[in-house]
């Protein structure tokens, strides 16, 4: 008899909605995204839950959208997620607490031994998502008049990756000795320098942090291009991907595992979680009226600011009652302008229609009850569309815990999803094995 398959559930916590009109819904805490202590209440909820881990995106700059969209939009303001997760992870015990930090603005150094902190400070429960920033505005605060070439940011992502899991690896597991008796703290025997000298990056090494305690934090990626699943599949232990449908989410899933498999890595080593805007009502209809009050909170210089952005184009001068016209090739997410061409051409939707989908939520999304987001999540779990989701809440707090209280027992009920963490860490929540040390074998101390 098989082993039941179990679903990995995130949430994904900056903004506390994806949906521009979340903070106007009745009932929604308006500063959610910028409030400590309604921001610990939800982690705090999705820890009791048995939530795999807390999201939380981060972004360089103030969103590059019309002044008149921007002053009604959540995401102008929100907290340096390093600082963020720090404060969490004294006030919960064994969520995972997961990161945007850029390969494009930072340097390796410092996301190492960020991430290091992190994972030590919260008892290995951290993790690193990887981005390369798409938005142009971003190369503005960093001392650059123009953005990066798109393939030019993924070839420096891929050479951050190899520095960063390097310097984790600077100590070996069993290096600090911290013997009073010998004065010896730690062995330099068992310390490596890095001394890599690459075509982007020059960082000499080590770390000054001994080595995390899950060995390296877990590795997120989101990215959709094929640059992005080719990163994914050499370097990540988790996936954020946008599906549209299953049969969209079955692509992604075969593909990027496919790729796993073709250089030798083992495709259960990584999870792919897509994101799931979830809406729950008692009825079906009900579930819809409630996506439907949402949607008309969206203002439509929102809405045709949101369509832009995805496209890296300005939408403002297009015809609203005509077709998408033809959109030349930009330097944003090539990802995110594919997926919205496709729904366009796909719904034969106007601009002011798409703009419409586009301001509120256009993803995938279950609106349902219980039971029938259940069998729509058991479905994609069953037929390989995906490993769990990345859950979007629709509103904050309802919204959330329509989720935890509601969805979360129906999983449950199923065997499908956890009634307890399996362990202490964001691997072990995750089932992915802690990696060896690239420069150390263990001691027959440290093995038993």
């Amino acid at each position: 008899m098989t082993e039941q398959k179990q679903l990995k559930l995130g949430a994904f916590m900056r903004p506390v909605s994806l949906h521009t009109g979340a903070w106007r819904y009745p009932g929604a805490y308006p500063d959610a995204n910028f409030n400590f202590q309604h921001i610990k209440s939800f982690a705090q909820e999705l820890e009791k839950a048995k939530f795999d881990a807390f999201f939380m995106a981060d972004h360089l700059a103030v969103l590059n959208m019309p002044i008149e969209a921007l002053k009604r939009s959540q995401t102008v303001t929100s907290f340096e997620p390093f600082t963020l997760l720090s404060a969490l992870a004294a006030v919960t015990d064994r969520i995972g607490l997961v990161a945007t930090a850029s390969t494009t603005f930072d340097l390796p150094y410092h996301i190492a031994r960020r991430f290091a902190s992190l994972d030590h400070i919260s008892g290995g429960r951290a993790g690193w998502n990887i981005v390369t920033t798409s938005n142009p505005d971003a190369a503005l605060n960093f001392g650059l008049e123009e953005h990066m070439e798109h393939g030019e940011r993924y070839h420096r992502a891929r050479e951050f990756y190899d520095v960063v899991t390097g310097l984790w690896d600077s100590f070996a597991d069993d290096a600090f000795l911290r013997d009073p008796e010998s004065g010896i703290f730690f062995d330099p025997d068992r310390m490596h320098v890095l001394g890599h000298k690459g075509e982007e990056l020059s960082v000499r090494g080590p770390l000054n942090i001994a080595r995390p305690p899950q060995g390296w934090p877990v590795i997120v990626q989101a990215g959709q291009s094929d640059a992005g699943r080719q990163l994914a599949a050499e370097t990540a232990e988790a996936v954020f991907a946008a599906p549209r449908n299953l049969a969209d989410g079955k692509s992604i899933f075969a593909d990027i595992k496919g790729r796993m498999k073709a250089i030798g890595r083992n495709s259960d080593h990584l999870k792919i979680l897509p994101a799931a805007f979830i809406v729950v009502g008692d009825t079906i209809e009900e579930a819809k009226a409630k996506r439907a009050k949402l949607d008309s909170l969206v203002h439509y210089d929102s809405a045709i600011a949101s369509l832009s952005i995805a496209l890296g184009h300005d939408a403002s001068k297009f015809d609203p009652d005509g077709p998408l016209p033809e959109i030349p090739e930009t330097n944003a997410s090539k990802s995110g302008r594919e997926r919205v061409i496709a729904l366009a051409e796909a719904e034969k939707l106007t601009v002011r229609q798409l703009a419409q989908r586009l301001g509120g939520y256009a993803g995938l999304a279950f609106v349902g009850t219980p039971e029938s987001i259940a069998d729509e999540m058991e479905q994609w779990l069953d037929e390989e569309g995906s490993d769990g989701f990345n859950v979007v809440f629709p509103f904050l707090p309802q919204g959330l815990l329509d989720v935890t209280t509601r969805l979360v027992p129906e999983l449950q009920r199923r065997g499908i999803f956890r009634r307890d963490y399996e362990g202490t860490t964001l691997r072990e929540h995750l089932g992915l094995p802690r990696p060896e040390n690239r420069f150390f074998q263990k001691t027959a101390a440290a093995a038993q």
